[in-house]
């Protein structure tokens, strides 16, 4: 895999995890909501108009451009499964950001993630 192919990846997977965690801070900062008729559009509202979700979104749509190019380059194979960084990323700073719990079984699940990703890559 050539350096650009795996920054353009790399770039992808980040954008995608911060895209994650950006919405993730916009319904924090929304809170719990139920969908009901009768309040659709004043929570759509403040989710549509919320800067994190607006963040989360552009984070997302620039990520699939970034995307797009990273598959001209690389083989499906090889590219999906490195979308698996995003959760290693999002789970460090989940726990970092908004308290989430980092039990030894989540690590030992991380661990795994990375062991795959390390595995595929070295066959490409």
């Amino acid at each position: 895999m050539s350096p650009i192919a795996f920054a353009l990846i790399l770039t992808g997977v980040i954008l995608n995890a911060a895209g994650q965690l950006l919405l993730k801070a916009g319904t924090n900062a929304v809170g719990h909501f139920e969908f009901h008729l009768d309040n659709v559009l004043p929570i759509g509202l403040k989710l549509a108009f919320n800067p994190y979700i607006l963040s989360g979104m552009a984070a997302y749509g620039v990520s699939l451009v970034v995307w797009i190019m990273a598959l001209s380059r690389v083989p499906v194979s090889i590219a999906y499964p490195m979308l698996s960084i995003g959760y290693v990323i999002n789970a460090f700073i989940a726990w970092h950001w908004f308290g989430e719990a980092l039990s030894l079984e989540k690590l030992a699940g991380i661990g795994l993630i990375v062991l795959g990703v390390y595995v595929i890559t070295r066959t490409a």
